[in-house]
């Protein structure tokens, strides 16, 4: 079931065109990336997609009822400000207990619930903006460059739980990434954007298609291996990778 289309798709600035003739869609369960050089645009479509911004041409059409989940860059929280996890999972409209450890446990971050915001790591940020996403069963997850700031390792368990939360919910997930090693891999499909859509397809096919090159060199390509080869092969989450420096728990 397609969820979101957009056709012709333009975003005009003054003195600046953002983004002109994007032809996109992304289906229930899919996950797509959109990789792109800064100023390409990226964030851009996200804001005509979700509706915060209306394009100067085309058209967005979205599912009737669509509930997206949506995990910001970043949050700053004053570091003054005593609020605890579960605090937080309640903000703006309140949860019960049973849920906001739900969206935790789909996390990865079962036992963070009464720790306080500002002790957290930056992973364990991460992780509980996330869960705070699925608190709505969101049919569509929407995560804006949400790895900034962590270590690779941190960064493939991070993507390693979206795999597993599009799973266990059946969302389609859309991810917005500079990280194009750990990102492409974990994806059904890549959108490689620059103003416009340059290439799209399969992680494999944009990896070697001339566009992507060209704006991103080829150096990429062994880094998409390897990581392939980890994440298919290293399922033991008993046993994190031993190099992970990222604490989640």
């Amino acid at each position: 079931m397609r969820l979101i289309t957009t056709k012709g798709l333009a975003v005009r600035h003054p003195g600046h065109v953002a983004l002109h003739d994007v032809d996109f869609h992304i289906d229930r369960g899919e996950i797509v990336t959109i990789v792109g050089p800064n100023g390409s645009g990226k964030t851009t479509l996200l804001r005509a997609l979700i509706g915060a911004i209306k394009p100067s041409d085309g058209m967005v059409e979205r599912m009737a009822g669509l509930r997206i989940g949506y995990v910001p860059q970043k949050l700053h929280i004053e570091p003054t400000l005593p609020i605890t996890v579960e605090r937080f999972l309640s903000l703006p409209n309140r949860v019960t207990r049973a849920q906001s450890q739900t969206a935790l446990e789909r996390a990865g971050v079962p036992n963070l619930g009464k720790r306080q915001m500002t002790s957290l790591s930056g992973g364990q940020f991460q992780r509980v903006l996330l869960a705070r996403a699925t608190l709505s069963d969101p049919d569509l997850l929407i995560l804006d460059e949400a790895t900034q700031g962590l270590d690779q390792p941190g960064s493939a368990a991070f993507y390693r739980q979206i795999e597993a939360i599009r799973r266990d919910m059946g969302c389609a997930v859309l991810l917005v990434s500079h990280e194009l090693h750990v990102v492409m891999s974990a994806s059904d499909r890549v959108v490689c954007l620059n103003g416009h859509v340059c290439c799209h397809g399969a992680p494999d096919v944009v990896a070697s298609a001339p566009e992507y090159r060209a704006l991103f060199g080829s150096g990429t390509g062994g880094a998409l291996a390897l990581y392939r080869h980890d994440h298919h092969h290293n399922h033991d989450h008993d046993h994190p990778h031993p190099h992970t420096h990222e604490e989640v728990e």
